[in-house]
């Protein structure tokens, strides 16, 4: 039984919540149908680092959950989805993550992706990092996770902050084997 053309976004309060709201527009345009949950810190990254509103971002999503709805169907391993990113993961996300701490919405349903061994891409946006990060991002590649840090490729030449995100988010969608046009690949003759 093959999921549904389906992805959870989860957008923590590290800095580059731009990563999440990119990754939401480039699902729209794909045709996948994305379920959004937000932490409280990124709201308030979302107002420092740009002029989304909340509101605008929920709109993007096809369905939204408040952080404390623990009872929400992607806290469940009954809800069938291709998998979900966090997109950015800060390093708090990450850590709950990792032991099965949970404490919203946000690292329940990453959570369940794991046990359901169901895809889950973590965009870490930290740095430098400590040996304890690095450790915590052992165990969670150990436990299934997909740790990608959005990091730029340079090849690609990108001209702009726009063209960097975006060849990033395309990157993390190429793991769930959808196209979004955005990644300018290496030596791709199409």
């Amino acid at each position: 039984m093959s999921p549904p053309r389906r992805i959870v976004v989860g957008i923590s309060g590290a800095s580059g919540v731009i990563y999440g709201v990119r990754m939401l527009e480039a699902l729209r345009a794909a045709g996948v149908e994305t379920h959004m949950v937000m932490s409280r810190s990124a709201e308030i990254t979302l107002a420092h680092e740009t002029d989304f509103k909340v509101a605008e971002v929920r709109a993007l999503a096809d369905h939204w959950y408040q952080q404390a709805d623990i009872g929400a169907g992607i806290a469940s391993g009954s809800f069938r989805a291709m998998g979900m990113v966090i997109a950015p993961c800060s390093i708090r996300s990450m850590s709950e993550i990792a032991t099965g701490v949970t404490t919203g919405l946000l690292t329940r349903a990453a959570d369940v992706m794991l046990k359901e061994r169901r895809r889950l891409v973590l965009m870490v946006r930290e740095t430098p990092f400590h040996l304890g990060h690095l450790r915590t991002m052992t165990q969670l590649a150990e436990m299934g996770a997909v740790v990608a840090p959005p990091l730029p490729a340079f090849y690609a030449r990108p001209t702009s902050l726009e063209e960097m995100v975006d060849h990033s988010i395309g990157r993390v969608l190429d793991l769930f084997g959808i196209d979004s046009g955005l990644v300018r690949r290496w030596k791709d003759p199409a």
